[in-house]
């Protein structure tokens, strides 16, 4: 399979490879906050709420393996806030049309039963499948609007503009959770995976799968 036809749905997943390698350490620093992002607090509460999500609709032996998941849920609701941040920078928006479609057309080339249960697998619950389009499609709508796509120093372009916004939105994860670093756009030590595949020119999310 073309790489570029990959591009969408592998964001997901590489998001979600990550979050298990938030570590915990420290005491409680922000009571009630599993993390403040741009001035706004994520609370522990919305979390655990999405933790509870994934957990009814998993198999036992994915639940039985799901012990850094509340660390993946936080991990997630940060980035969607970084890649919203890039997108405002850029000026670029995801239309509900475009979200419909985007959908649509995974589930067309999918099945709509086996889209949901992908998502399953990697930590997402049906309500929020059309969070995770969304930031896939804005992902690839910054990528096009920086002049990224198929450019020698496209990938240069993409991290820079996603570096910028995790910087500006100042992002204090309670230690309980880990420890965000703003300049890997994920974890201390880690390398984010999920912004490495948007310098090809992007196709609907699904396209081609």
């Amino acid at each position: 399979m073309h790489r570029r036809r990959r591009t969408a749905l592998a964001l997901s997943a590489a998001l979600l490879l990550g979050a298990p390698l938030l570590s915990a350490c420290g005491s409680d620093a922000h009571p009630g906050a599993a993390a403040v992002v741009g001035g706004e607090r994520i609370e522990v509460s919305t979390v655990q709420a999405m933790v509870k999500d994934v957990r009814a609709v998993q198999s036992a032996e994915l639940i039985k393996d799901s012990g850094q998941l509340s660390r993946a849920k936080l991990y997630d609701l940060i980035v969607d806030r970084v890649v919203q941040r890039a997108a405002d920078d850029a000026g670029v928006t995801v239309s509900r049309k475009e979200l419909q479609d985007a959908r649509g057309l995974a589930e067309q080339s999918q099945g709509k039963e086996q889209l949901a249960a992908m998502y399953i697998q990697q930590g997402v619950a049906p309500g929020r499948i059309d969070d995770f389009v969304r930031r896939e499609l804005l992902v690839n709508k910054v990528a096009a609007a920086l002049g990224a796509t198929d450019a020698p120093d496209g990938q240069q372009k993409v991290n820079s503009a996603f570096i910028a916004a995790a910087e500006a939105l100042h992002i204090d994860v309670n230690p309980r959770f880990g420890d965000w670093d703003p300049k890997k756009l994920g974890p201390v030590d880690y390398r984010a995976p999920w912004i490495t595949q948007v310098t090809k020119t992007p196709e609907p999310v699904g396209a081609g799968a």
